[in-house]
């Protein structure tokens, strides 16, 4: 039997440590993100030194946000060769190169050391991981759909969302114990570099298990295929073009949605005038809900179907964002922050597991992870980094403090309308032509 035919044996092989290997990546990279929100500063004075120390930080805030740059076009070339080539190799690639980008960031010797050389060589990697980023989800959800027994894929897909929520979680505790055993001088000189050193230690274990895991891209999968990369591209645009465009609208709202949580601790001191200690604390709500409500949306979308889970915590969301801020305005404490963000992100954690479930689902498999790459990629480059910056700009030009939850119910809404255009996919034959 081909070994890159779907087949049954790979139901048993997606065990606990087979799920952990495929999503790894996505766990890396909200690992990376969180470490890299927390030390900004101190990495824009090693690469981007100033006598303004403002100017260091947007150097380093700008280094960021350059990898989202690349990520459209990993979701386009690396969801191709998953769907060409199988989600294997494209795994083994795109975990390879995120362990690449973020090793040229921690072991680079600083501005001091070695002058422009270090700025060149910290933005090359991070251009390399925002395209190995971009081309990760794609072919890691497309291999948990396809390995998973068919009344679990919800289930066993959510584990992709909780995955992030499990990782942000783990650096925040991470570097609140580094920097409490080594000091806030030393956290600067070095232990930002430890923190990621940390998370790549995880990579050889991860490249192990999926390297061992059997392929599910089906028989059309060879990496000697006459299939191009444009073809394929051509083709999915050609016979899905509606689908991928309301699609992109679903994305979207939720990572609207996922920023302006991650804004929460922001807006918690500069807006509403919470202590420095009351507002860094936000991100524990975000996280604690990041964990565990996506397996509760997983489980959901099993049950009832993709489509409901789709809509109605978006709808909740629609409904509740202006009146939960204007209740954070009228009661401005730590509690009601706190409860708000764990509400908000909960309700978007639900809704996200069943739509990492149910748009794969909805594409034949000859073209499923390109199709979820670049739409994922395109929708979080556009929105998940300008979200943090439009709203609070919309605040300080308008002076309206309700300018997230407007900001938030707009695209709840637009996201609400295109779930209810989108197909409904729960026991759908994964091999099906659609």
């Amino acid at each position: 039997m081909d070994a890159r035919s779907p087949v049954q044996a790979t139901h048993a092989a997606l065990d606990r440590k087979a799920v952990g290997a495929v999503v790894l990546g996505n766990a890396l990279e909200f690992y990376d993100f969180t470490v890299y929100a927390f030390f900004a500063k101190p990495i824009g004075e090693a690469f981007f030194p100033d006598a303004d120390a403002s100017h260091s930080l947007l150097a380093s805030l700008a280094l960021f946000g350059i990898g989202y740059v690349m990520r459209p076009i990993g979701g386009a070339l690396i969801g191709a060769f998953a769907d060409r080539a199988g989600r294997k190799p494209a795994m083994l690639l795109t975990i390879g190169l995120m362990a690449l980008g973020m090793l040229m960031l921690a072991a680079c010797p600083g501005y001091a050391q070695i002058g422009g050389w270090a700025q060149a060589i910290v933005v090359a990697g991070r251009l390399i991981q925002g395209l190995a980023l971009g081309g990760e989800v794609g072919p890691s959800t497309a291999y948990l759909l396809e390995a998973a027994p068919p009344g679990r894929r919800g289930f066993v897909a959510s584990w992709q969302i909780a995955s992030q929520g499990c990782a942000a979680l783990l650096a925040g505790l991470l570097a609140t114990a580094l920097a409490l055993a080594v000091g806030d001088a030393a956290m600067t000189a070095w232990g930002w570099r430890v923190m990621f050193l940390v998370g790549l230690a995880v990579v050889p274990v991860g490249l192990v298990i999926r390297s061992h895991l059997p392929e599910t891209a089906g028989t059309g999968a060879d990496p000697g295929a006459a299939a191009s990369t444009a073809a394929v591209i051509a083709r999915l645009l050609r016979d899905h073009g509606r689908l991928l465009g309301l699609t992109f609208l679903v994305i979207a709202a939720s990572t609207v949605s996922n920023a302006v949580g991650t804004n929460m601790p922001v807006y918690a001191g500069a807006t509403l005038g919470l202590s420095e200690t009351a507002a860094t604390a936000v991100p524990i709500a975000l996280g604690l809900a990041s964990v565990a409500f996506p397996l509760l949306g997983g489980l959901l979308a099993d049950r009832f179907g993709r489509r409901p889970v789709m809509i109605w915590p978006r709808a909740l969301i629609l409904v509740l964002a202006v009146p939960a801020f204007a209740w954070l305005l009228r009661s401005p404490g730590p509690a009601a922050v706190y409860a708000v963000t764990f509400l908000l992100s909960a309700l978007s954690s639900i809704n996200a597991a069943a739509i990492i479930v149910g748009i794969p689902e909805s594409l034949p498999r000859s073209v499923r992870s390109a199709g979820l790459s670049i739409v994922y990629a395109l929708a979080v480059s556009l929105f998940g980094g300008s979200t943090n910056y439009v709203i609070n700009w919309l605040i300080a030009a308008t002076g309206d403090r309700m300018a997230p939850a407007y900001y938030l119910a707009a695209f709840s809404l637009v996201g609400t309308l295109a779930a209810l255009m989108l197909p409904e996919t729960r026991g759908r034959d994964l091999d099906a032509e659609v």
